[in-house]
């Protein structure tokens, strides 16, 4: 931040307190209108510096790059128009290759079941009289509850 935002951000904000006290508690209605006023336009004054300096450090801070951030090195200096239109043209070459590779696996046919099943190697699930007779046999060896 510059000396002389420092300087109106301070300024601001003591003029801005100090006109608020004064209009507040010493020129109360009863007391003095004069010294009502003079602390209204004090408050104004320092509110008015107050943006002024926070408009300054912000236009500072705004870091006005054009194109996209990744397309900037961390170290503070950018491409020239020339490197970063390469360097988008190489981002999109690669990003369209991938996207073929991508469509040209999922075209790729999987391999088909065969017409014919595998043999059966199990036995054969019990019947439905064996599965009734032995849950009724299992039904009443269950004591039933009162």
């Amino acid at each position: 931040m510059a000396p002389s935002q420092g300087m109106l951000l301070c300024l601001g904000s003591l003029l801005l307190t100090a006109g608020g006290v004064m209009s507040l508690l010493m020129g109360l209605p009863w007391h003095s209108t004069p010294l009502f006023g003079a602390g209204l336009f004090l408050a104004f004054v320092g509110g008015g510096l107050l943006v002024v300096g926070l408009r300054m450090a912000m236009k500072n801070l705004q870091a006005a790059v054009p194109g996209h951030s990744l397309l900037h090195p961390r170290t503070g200096t950018r491409f020239s128009p020339q490197q970063a239109l390469a360097l988008q043209r190489r981002l999109d070459r690669i990003r369209r290759e991938m996207s073929e590779d991508s469509v040209s696996r999922r075209a790729e046919p999987e391999t088909p079941l065969p017409s014919t099943p595998p043999p059966w190697t199990m036995e054969p699930p019990p019947s439905y009289d064996t599965v009734m007779k032995s849950q009724e046999r299992s039904d009443q060896l269950l004591p039933v509850p009162p």
